[in-house]
């Protein structure tokens, strides 16, 4: 049952700017007492399913090999405790989103297995002490659209509304800087699998640079996004760049591509929101990557409260796998897929009334420990379920970063599906320092993608 008490009782009053005021010092009390650092409840939950907080895991297993990028499962021997199936879906329908419930019923064989929880997740020191600073200091600002005085942490440990707690969704820690070589696959509604496109990628969160002190302005860039296509062949030298700020109706997004029929780098403006991602081969739109990313401005967005839910968590054997091993007709192979029971916040997106979508209301589920995005549904403006997501999120325990690169989307109106950030073929994500500022140009998508 979703608890509201859990939410704070009273909304800030909506000044003229369309900012929201941050909590207050009693309520940022809660924070390291009953709350963690990055706000989630500290305690077990009563039947000891889900356990207390205690730190994470701050220590890689004794099976890991420093500098590994596909990182060892630190729980290999552990057994399902639950397994949820087409038998005993509705039994468990209040603890699993409305696609997988789906998926359980449309995919012959398909199954939930349910393993023990762990609460992996922990943070560099600095992002913590930030976090408690954003507690009472940062803003929303434009009706929810962008920040004001955050600093590189969790912007809104204790959200009062949905964009507040899509924010700390947008703003999730996964490192400084990584790179990493990837493929996207996608299973078209027979059943047959394609490789769609495989990738080198960097990743880079400028505000998540250890030397920065100062909280971020409106146009400060908090996520840089830059791909070379190195196949299939068809698009082997196309390359992709994009940069996202903390308040895109101030600095909108920028974004360019190089593609190399036309020997030039032009801006890509349409690189957003609903427009069809030609690597997903028409299954999901730009704005479903990791399940949601750029602007929210498109969308009201309430905070509905918490649940207790079965998610994807440290699927570490999933993370491994080699791609021809997970694409199975109608879902990723379900022997591969780890779940548990962990608190979410529930965040519903209902369309503006003038603004175009192809998704007229989206729910999100995201995870209290690392504020990712666990699951998500999405509905036509029929009211149908539409497009379902999942994330398969690991903990990199080594550089103490949270991988968002697995997630998954399932179309239910052709039947298809379509999966990214797979590294089983590869050396997994590696991290480290940033690209030069020059790296960043559009110049250099240019040099990077001639073939």
């Amino acid at each position: 049952m979703i608890r509201k008490s859990i939410i704070a009782a009273t909304i800030a009053t909506l000044c003229a700017t369309g900012a929201w005021a941050a909590v207050s010092a009693d309520e940022a009390k809660q924070i390291g007492t009953t709350l963690t650092a990055v706000g989630a409840e500290k305690a077990a939950n009563k039947e000891g399913t889900i356990p207390a907080y205690t730190g994470g895991l701050t220590t890689p297993p004794a099976n890991f090999k420093k500098g590994d990028g596909i990182r060892a499962d630190p729980y290999p021997n552990e057994k399902p405790r639950l397994v949820i199936d087409a038998k005993n879906v509705a039994q468990h329908a209040d603890k699993l989103s409305v696609g997988v419930q789906e998926l359980i019923k449309r995919v012959p064989g398909w199954r939930v297995d349910v393993y023990p929880t762990h609460r992996t997740v922990a943070y560099p020191k600095r992002y913590l002490d930030n976090t408690l600073k954003n507690a009472t200091g940062a803003k929303s600002v434009n009706d929810g659209m962008g920040m004001e005085n955050a600093y590189a942490g969790v912007p809104f440990p204790i959200p009062k509304n949905g964009s507040e707690a899509m924010w700390n969704h947008l703003m999730r820690y996964a490192g400084h800087a990584y790179s990493s070589k990837y493929e996207n696959w996608n299973v078209d509604s027979a059943g047959s699998p394609t490789m769609a496109l495989t990738s080198e990628a960097w990743f880079e969160y400028p505000l998540q640079d250890p030397k920065r002190t100062e909280p971020a302005k409106p146009d400060d860039g908090f996520w840089k996004l830059k791909l070379n296509y190195q196949g299939p062949a068809r698009r082997a030298g196309e390359g992709l760049m994009g940069h996202d700020s903390v308040n895109p109706l101030a600095q909108p997004r920028r974004a360019w591509q190089y593609l190399p029929g036309q020997r030039r780098v032009k801006l890509a403006p349409d690189i957003a929101y609903d427009t069809p991602n030609p690597g997903s081969a028409g299954v999901a739109t730009y704005d479903d990557a990791f399940l949601f990313n750029g602007a929210l401005d498109r969308y009201d967005w309430k905070l509905v409260g918490k649940k207790e839910m079965y998610v994807p968590y440290n699927g570490y054997k999933y993370f491994a796998a080699k791609p021809l091993e997970i694409m199975k007709p109608g879902a990723v192979e379900p022997n591969l897929m780890r779940w548990e029971l962990h608190r979410v916040w529930v965040v519903e997106a209902t369309l503006k009334a003038g603004k175009r979508h192809i998704y007229a209301k989206r729910t999100f589920y995201l995870d209290e420990d690392s504020w990712v995005a666990m699951a998500s549904d999405a509905y036509d403006a029929r009211g149908q379920l539409f497009v379902a997501g999942l994330a398969n999120v690991v903990f990199m325990y080594d550089v103490g970063a949270v991988n968002t690169d697995n997630y998954m989307l399932f179309n239910f109106a052709v039947g298809a599906y379509t999966v990214s950030g797979l590294q089983g073929n590869t050396a997994g994500p590696k991290y480290g320092n940033p690209l030069p500022p020059l790296q960043w140009s559009p110049d250099a998508l240019a040099g990077a993608g001639l073939r």
